[in-house]
C-alpha cells in the first residue's frame, strides 16, 4: 500500500467529489419520483418503489462488491464500477416501464458502491490522528451528493421530465470514472484471500466484534431515519398540504446542502471527544428533529421553515454519527478495513431500504405525523441502545 503522503489534501477533495457523484446515484429519485409517476401513469407509492430498490441495490452492492477493495487494487476496480454504473443510467433513461426502472434502479445501486471502497482506502493512507477529519471530508463529499443530486434532479426534471436526471447522472459517473483513471493513487490490496471467504469475512466480523454491531445498529436506524424523512417529504411537498412540483423537494435538499461545511468540523470533534459522545448527541438531535418536522405538515410558510429546520438537523446528525461510528470501526484492525465497511455499511443501507419502505407504509395510513413518529421511534431505539452499553464502552 502506498505510503501515507501519497493521499494530498488535493486528491481527498477529488475523492469527496467521486464519493458525491456515486452516492447522488441513489439519491435523485427520491425528488423525481413523483414524476416518474406521472410519465409512467403509475400511482406515487408505486413510483417510490425507485427508491426502496436503489437502497437495497446499495445494500447488495456493498455486501458483494466492497469486499473485493480488501482483495484488488483500488483504482480498476472503482474505474470499472463507475462505468457500469454509467451505463446502467442510460439504460434506465430510456426504460418503457416501471419494472424495468425498479430493476435498474437496483442495479445502479448495486454497482454505486464507491464511497464505501474510497473510505477505507483514504483511512489506510493517512495518519491516525487526521482519520476522523478525512473522513469527515469524505462524507461531506457524500452529503453533497445526496443533497445536490436531489436539487438537480428535481429542477432538471421538472424542466425536461423524469428521463433527464438519468443521463445526467449517467455522464457525471463516466466522467468522474475518466478523471479517476489518471489520477487514483496505486494501492496495494491487504487481503490474498479468496471471493467466498472475503464475503464470509464481514459476517464473522459482526459475530466477533461487539463495537462493529453496536455501530452498524446506531447507523441502520439513525440512517432509516435519514431515508424515512426524504422519502416521506417528497410525499408531503407534491401532496395535498403544500400542492408543489418535484423541484421543490430539490429546493429543500439545496437549502439543505449547507450541512457539508459542518460534517469535516464533527470529524475533528470525534478526534477530539471519542465516537460514543458523539453518538450521544446524535441520536437525542434526532428525536429533536422528529419534534420539528412535526409541524411541518401545517404546511404554509411556518410549516416549510420547519422542514427547513428539522431536516437539518437530521441531515447533520446522521453524517455526524456515520463519522463517529466509521471511526470506531476503522480502529478494530488495519488489515480488513473494506470488510468492516462492508459489515456496517450493509447494515446502515437495510435500515435506510427498510426506512424508506416504512416511510411510505406510515405516510399512506398515518400522513406526514406518522413519518415524524417514525423518525423519532429509530432514534429512541439507537439511545436505548446506547443506555445498554456495558459501563466503560
Amino acid at each position: 500500500m502506498p505510503t501515507r503522503t501519497e493521499l494530498s489534501r488535493p486528491m481527498v477533495l477529488l475523492l469527496a467529489v467521486a464519493c458525491g457523484v456515486a452516492v447522488g446515484n441513489i439519491y435523485f429519485p427520491q425528488a423525481v419520483s413523483p414524476l416518474v409517476a406521472t410519465g409512467l401513469r403509475v400511482s406515487p407509492d408505486a413510483a417510490a418503489l425507485i427508491v426502496t430498490a436503489a437502497q437495497f441495490g446499495y445494500a447488495a452492492g456493498v455486501f458483494l462488491l466492497v469486499p473485493l477493495g480488501d482483495r484488488f487494487a483500488h483504482r480498476p476496480l472503482i474505474v470499472t464500477l463507475l462505468s457500469v454504473t454509467g451505463a446502467v443510467l442510460v439504460a434506465a433513461s430510456a426504460a418503457p416501464g416501471l419494472p424495468p426502472l425498479v430493476a435498474a434502479g437496483a442495479l445502479t445501486g448495486l454497482t454505486t458502491v464507491i464511497a464505501p471502497l474510497v473510505a477505507p482506502m483514504a483511512a489506510g493512507l493517512v495518519a491516525d490522528d487526521r482519520r476522523g477529519a478525512v473522513t469527515g471530508t469524505l462524507l461531506a463529499g457524500s452529503l453533497g451528493g445526496m443533497l445536490l443530486s436531489r436539487a438537480a434532479g428535481g429542477t432538471l426534471g421538472e424542466w425536461l421530465g423524469w428521463r433527464a436526471p438519468y443521463l445526467l447522472a449517467a455522464s457525471a459517473s463516466l466522467l468522474t470514472a475518466a478523471v479517476l483513471a489518471r489520477t487514483l493513487p496505486e494501492t496495494t490490496p491487504p487481503a490474498a484471500q479468496p471471493y467466498r471467504a472475503l464475503l464470509a469475512a464481514p459476517l464473522r466480523l459482526l459475530r466477533t466484534e461487539p463495537e462493529l454491531r453496536r455501530s452498524c445498529f446506531y447507523q441502520a436506524t439513525v440512517f432509516g431515519a435519514f431515508t424515512a424523512v426524504w422519502t416521506g417529504a417528497a410525499l408531503l411537498l407534491t401532496g395535498p398540504a403544500y400542492g408543489l412540483g418535484a423541484q421543490a423537494v430539490g429546493a429543500l435538499a439545496l437549502v439543505n446542502a449547507g450541512t457539508m461545511l459542518a460534517t469535516p468540523a464533527a470529524g475533528r470533534l470525534v478526534d477530539r471527544r471519542g465516537p460514543d459522545a458523539v453518538n450521544l448527541v446524535c441520536f437525542l438531535v434526532v428525536i429533536a428533529s422528529a419534534m420539528v418536522l412535526a409541524l411541518g405538515g401545517s404546511g404554509g410558510v411556518a410549516g416549510l421553515t420547519a422542514l427547513v429546520l428539522g431536516t437539518l438537523l437530521l441531515d447533520v446528525a446522521m453524517q455526524t454519527g456515520m463519522i463517529a461510528n466509521q471511526v470506531r470501526i476503522w480502529a478494530l484492525s488495519a488489515d480488513a478495513r473494506s470488510r468492516l465497511n462492508t459489515a456496517y455499511m450493509t447494515c446502515a443501507f437495510i435500515g435506510g431500504g427498510i426506512g424508506s419502505w416504512a416511510a411510505t407504509a406510515a405516510y399512506g395510513r398515518f400522513g406526514w405525523p406518522g413519518v415524524c413518529g417514525l423518525i423519532a421511534a429509530l432514534a429512541a431505539l439507537a439511545l436505548t441502545r446506547h443506555a445498554a452499553r456495558p459501563r466503560g464502552v
